[in-house]
């Protein structure tokens, strides 16, 4: 035995300091005993770990996603990820440095027995190389996601970006090539129009001031074919004082949507003459008609067009393609929805042509193809009934989207957000308005389909095709009083309207106007009336009376029994097959008067 050895403290691993320090920079050193040097590693991590635990437990998590999508945010995190990476492979090497210059120390009797050399042991080396990768690797990771975080934002934010359409079509697709109407072509909104004057210029309005009520389109289109139909249509307003939130549906046929005034009634007049989705396309062209580039354009056509139909100041839009959307909820792992009516369509158009679409009643979990065919289909209901399917796929996956649901499936939902999504929300609101919508109920959203007949008039025999007429001054009003109205009135008048009843008031007593003012009240309450001027074939006598004609009352169970309570008078069913329409109310002296509250 060597003089001294017996007094020798054991040998420290260069590995294990290696690897404590790859767990926290400084606990290398301090197993080997070098505490001074451990605390001079340690105190910087400390610092900066104290002070971002205390801004992220002091800002709310909306505020925190917000933050985390600025530019400026994921440069400085890309950046410290690059010198965190440096700071830490200087402590994994120092560390293990440190603890083999202290063995050979100790070994050399504290240099008595000679200079110390820090041995090479390879297998010392490859345990110090393998810290360094895993180390390494983690960062790596970070930086890639970090990168690929600001590219999916840059995308999503800047509309005039041209490099972010990646990644083909989904297998699957319902909508391959083929779509339930023809890409957007010039139509008699263009036909007649002036030469192209002077291009306004491109100024950006001022940005949402979070006192008034926000408001923002949401845009579905159809890319297909090299078209831009934009297909869906749902303005959400909120107020930010009450926290209430109202969704606007438009249906896609609607004609005739009213035009600011200025360049924009110069070029296609006082109304927009096509169908309010074929206004993107034939917009962007126009300089001399809205602002913006040819890729903004046609947003800034929109939230104009909406804006004048719904007396409101719409900020900003979101847009995701039909293609893209199925990408999205993909990504998601899919969505429950709680199918109120079965879908049944027959002829939904797909890649090999039409196919059979049955969802069922109850909750469904979907994957993309089938949201987006549940929110699409339209050939046996209504646009009062899509639109709502619409706006409960959009409100199932807001509740649904989860870190856990996302994490697993980051590169296929950044490459689908990028090539999908496109908004003008300004970043540095983005914390602000999350803020906002963490904070609205989503279980009394109040919702509008602004269809026919509450709404609007359709009909197949104009020129331009199957469309619908728009009731200006009740789509107006249903927009102003959204959140003043009794909810459970808008629901009567909504069940009224969609049962579609056609109601003749003929006036038997013979009272100047008394017809018209209860033609009027009927269609206030959503029931289709109209006071033709003609007298009924028998005098209106002491009682009002209610023909329903030819079974009617089959189809109209909520109109029948809302007829009757507002008259007091029980239906009479009678079959002519010579009438026009399903009931006529014929008055009578005793007939309660019955008028529309007077416009606000």
């Amino acid at each position: 035995m060597q003089p001294g050895q017996e007094d020798r403290p054991p040998a420290r691993s260069a590995f294990v300091a290696a690897f404590l320090s790859l767990l926290f920079p400084g606990l290398g050193h301090a197993y080997a005993g070098a505490y001074t040097r451990a605390l001079g590693f340690a105190a910087g991590p400390i610092l900066i770990g104290a002070l971002v635990a205390g801004i992220v437990l002091r800002l709310p998590r909306p505020e925190l996603v917000g933050l985390a999508l600025q530019s400026w945010f994921l440069t400085s995190v890309f950046v410290l990820n690059l010198l965190l990476l440096g700071y830490r492979l200087i402590a994994i090497i120092d560390a293990w440095r440190v603890t083999s210059y202290l063995n050979a120390w100790t070994a050399s009797g504290g240099g008595r027995l000679g200079t110390p050399r820090i041995p090479l042991s390879p297998i010392s080396v490859a345990g110090l190389l393998a810290v360094v990768l895993v180390m390494a690797g983690g960062h790596v990771a970070v930086a890639r996601y970090d990168l690929i975080a600001m590219r999916t934002a840059d995308c999503i934010f800047d509309a005039d970006r041209t490099d972010c359409d990646e990644g083909s079509q989904p297998s699957g697709s319902p909508s391959g090539s083929a779509s339930d109407e023809p890409p957007v072509s010039p139509s008699e909104a263009t036909s007649s129009l002036p030469s192209e004057g002077t291009a306004l210029p491109n100024v950006t309005p001022p940005p949402w001031n979070g006192t008034d009520r926000l408001n923002v389109v949401l845009i579905g289109s159809d890319e297909q074919n090299g078209g831009h139909n934009t297909d869906t249509l749902i303005t959400v307003s909120i107020d930010p004082v009450s926290k209430q939130v109202a969704m606007f549906s438009l249906p896609r046929d609607m004609v005739d949507v009213p035009l600011p005034s200025g360049p924009a009634r110069n070029v296609f007049g006082r109304v927009y003459r096509g169908k309010i989705n074929s206004l993107w396309a034939n917009a962007r062209g126009r300089a001399d008609a809205f602002p913006g580039t040819s890729r903004t354009r046609g947003y800034n056509a929109i939230k104009a067009a909406l804006g004048e139909l719904y007396g409101l100041d719409i900020k900003y839009f979101v847009e995701v393609n039909f293609d893209g959307f199925i990408r999205v909820v993909d990504a998601l792992g899919g969505v429950a929805i709680n199918v109120q009516i079965p879908v049944v369509d027959n002829t939904f158009p797909g890649v090999d042509g039409l196919r059979r679409v049955y969802i069922p009643s109850g909750y469904q979990h979907m994957d993309g193809a089938q949201a987006l065919m549940y929110a699409r289909s339209r050939h046996t209901s209504n646009d009062f009934d899509r639109a709502q399917r619409q706006q409960r796929v959009l409100l199932s996956l807001r509740e649904q989207a989860n870190i856990g649901a996302i994490l697993p499936h980051v590169d296929e939902l950044a490459a689908a957000l990028r090539s999908a999504v496109r908004t003008d929300i300004p970043r540095n609101l983005l914390p602000q308005l999350l803020g906002l919508a963490e904070s609205v109920d989503t279980r009394n959203i109040r919702s509008y389909v602004f269809s026919p007949p509450l709404y609007g008039q359709d009909s197949c025999r104009d020129p331009r095709g199957c469309v619908e007429y728009p009731r200006v001054d009740e789509i107006r009003n249903a927009v102003r009083t959204a959140f003043t109205a009794n909810p459970a009135e808008e629901q009567r008048r909504e069940a009224l309207a969609s049962e579609g009843a056609r109601v003749w008031v003929l006036n038997g007593s013979g009272d100047r106007g008394q017809a018209a003012d209860i033609a009027a009240y009927l269609n206030y309450v959503g029931i289709a009336a109209s006071a033709p001027n003609q007298r009924p074939d028998q005098a209106g006598g002491a009682r009002t009376r209610i023909l329903v004609y030819n079974g009617a009352e089959q189809r109209l169970p909520v109109t029948i029994a809302a007829l009757s309570q507002a008259f007091g008078v029980q239906p009479t069913l009678t079959n002519d097959p010579t009438a026009r329409v399903d009931i006529a109310i014929i008055t009578a002296s005793s007939t309660p008067t019955l008028s529309p509250p007077p416009a606000p």
